[in-house]
């Protein structure tokens, strides 16, 4: 099988070693808007070879597009406009309301499958690219009934592959979940690392007296605006709603800490540990 990535980058690259390794894909094509990108996937032997766009979607079996959430509105339509009944086209894209309702009357909307593996690093790039980054994670498919059976019988295989486990969502439901255990997370790392870098002016300081606690805490602060901004933009309503929540927890802690009231706060720290339980870790 032929598969085609547009956007080789730390998820397309990623993606690219596993279905090479696993044997999914016989055949690697990758396309980008940076030939220097391409030229490191093919050293790195992410990708067998680089193609334009059109040429990339005409040769293959399967495209991925994984490409930053805006650049997805754009390449959608176009990439439908060029299949035929016997291609696959996914998107691995964080935000799934604005991308499915640009295609919701595409001709070929049934060849397209909405699909968000929930894997990554704070790394971008084709050097970023790692084998066993999706292993066991869990990968949404959205709103399938919109999508050709045997389009999504194909996604479902190339994920079991991985393996990955699949969990079906509508678009809303999976942009309202992503806000609240993924968007937020990040928006939160970006918040804390910009209150050091205020507060604390001695660098050393902070590289000498970082713990494993802080680091993994600010660690999401260091992932790409190029593909964060777009999510933000995408889902702005549902991370605004999360982010009051989110800034109301905090003002209850500020509130605690002025009051001296530790009683309250001990209670407070116990309910939050009961994400454990969720979690199971």
């Amino acid at each position: 099988m032929t598969i085609t990535i547009i956007g080789i980058g730390l998820i397309g690259g990623s993606l690219a070693i596993t279905l090479k390794e696993n044997g999914f894909a016989r055949r690697i094509i990758g396309v980008d808007a940076s030939q220097d990108n391409l030229d490191k996937a093919v050293r790195r032997r992410l990708i067998d070879e680089d193609m334009g766009l059109d040429e990339g979607v005409a040769a293959a079996d399967v495209i991925v597009l994984a490409t930053p959430a805006d650049a997805m509105l754009e390449l959608l339509p176009r990439i439908l406009g060029q299949v035929n009944g016997k291609q696959t086209v996914i998107d691995v894209g964080s935000t799934k309301e604005r991308l499915l309702e640009a295609v919701q009357r595409h001709p070929n909307r049934g060849r397209y499958v909405a699909t968000h593996p929930m894997a990554g690093t704070e790394h971008s790039g084709p050097e970023a690219a790692i084998p066993n980054l999706f292993d066991q994670k869990c990968t949404v498919l959205v709103d399938v009934d919109d999508s050709d059976p045997d389009a999504v019988k194909l996604a479902e295989r190339l994920y079991r592959s991985i393996p990955m486990r699949i969990v079906h969502l509508d678009r809303l439901s999976h942009d309202v979940h992503t806000a609240y255990v993924s968007h937020i997370s990040h928006l939160s790392s970006f918040a804390l690392a910009l209150t050091v870098l205020a507060k604390e002016k001695d660098e050393s300081r902070i590289f000498e007296l970082a713990s494993g606690g802080f680091s993994s805490t600010v660690r999401l602060a260091k992932s790409s605006p190029d593909m964060w901004v777009p999510i933000f933009r995408q889902n702005r309503d549902n991370v605004l709603d999360v982010l009051d929540e989110h800034i109301n927890q905090l003002a209850q802690f500020r509130s605690l800490l002025i009051k001296k009231d530790f009683e309250t706060f001990y209670q407070l720290i116990q309910d939050a540990n009961q994400i454990r339980r969720i979690l199971k870790s």
